[in-house]
């Protein structure tokens, strides 16, 4: 899986992960240091956009000539969708959200997913987890890679050291009841999380923290 570290910074350059079906690339944008992930197809070159958080100009360099098929907002907050429409403008993507959270994004939603569903990459298919806490309608994306390792996209759902903030006791146990059972219970240690600022962890590095977590709220 190459070189591939995760640790971008803003203005910085991207960081691409380039695995058997899947080539992944990093950029960091913003005041709130969000990530984007370009999402590409190596068989086909088509390419899907994982939040187009903000700076329209460095996304759209960093999506190049690559067919962008779609756009997929992990969820509804505005630091993850400031240049959506001119990306959306720019280069006729379709836009895919959970319909729980699409009615906050500046532009209609093509495509609403839903926990079970998927979005597809050229000939890649990703899953769609929707954990529910952080936002109503914030979703996770799984790639099942070829090689046998595993992707997964969490939003602000899941970052290194817990779950991402919520505004109620109730919001925060949803949230830590979805990461444990359709997260934390079904997928191994060694699957990579890409999130939604700053760096990237393994569930495994974060595993052991679950009783923490649940103790101390959020």
């Amino acid at each position: 899986m190459n070189d591939y570290s995760g640790d971008v910074e803003v203005g910085g350059p991207p960081d691409m992960r380039v695995l058997p079906d899947l080539e992944i690339t990093k950029l960091a944008v913003g005041g709130m240091n969000n990530n984007a992930y370009l999402l590409r197809c190596p068989r086909t070159g088509s390419a899907v956009l994982v939040d187009a958080a903000n700076e329209a100009g460095r996304l759209l360099d960093m999506i190049g000539t690559a067919p962008l098929g779609t756009v997929v907002t992990t969820h509804q907050h505005a630091d993850h969708w400031q240049a959506l429409a001119v990306v959306v403008a720019e280069t006729g993507a379709r836009t895919v959200a959970h319909p729980l959270d699409a009615g906050a994004l500046p532009v209609t939603v093509d495509d609403s997913v839903e926990g079970g569903g998927s979005v597809h990459v050229g000939d890649v298919t990703l899953e769609v987890i929707h954990l529910r806490g952080h936002t109503p309608g914030s979703i996770a994306l799984l790639h099942r890679s070829a090689d046998g390792s595993t992707h997964l996209f969490t939003g602000d759902s899941l970052f290194p050291g817990g779950p991402g903030r919520t505004w109620a006791p109730a919001d925060f146990t949803s949230l830590m009841d979805d990461l444990e059972s359709r997260i934390f219970g079904v997928l191994p240690d060694d699957t990579w999380v890409y999130p939604g600022h700053g760096s990237d962890t393994t569930l495994g590095a974060e595993r052991p923290s679950l009783p923490e977590w649940r103790a101390r709220g959020w």
